[in-house]
């Protein structure tokens, strides 16, 4: 998104639910900056659990976005 890369990141629990993470990245070279936000919801699904994180760091660098339905 412009300036900014969102990378969602999903992580399976031993209990079959799924944890998030988004990583927000920003400028290039010496000047990169990697800011990495855990997300507290569980998701049963993997998909879910990626959309959210995307959501997040996209309402995180400002980008207005719908719900999506699950």
């Amino acid at each position: 998104m412009g300036k900014y890369l969102i990378s969602p990141l999903v992580k399976a629990l031993e209990n079959g639910w799924y944890a998030s993470s988004v990583s927000i990245r920003s400028g290039s070279g010496s000047a990169t900056t990697d800011r990495v936000v855990r997300l507290t919801k569980l998701f049963q699904s993997q998909l879910q659990a990626a959309e959210y994180a995307l959501q997040e760091g996209l309402q995180w660098i400002g980008v207005r976005t719908s719900p999506t339905a699950h």
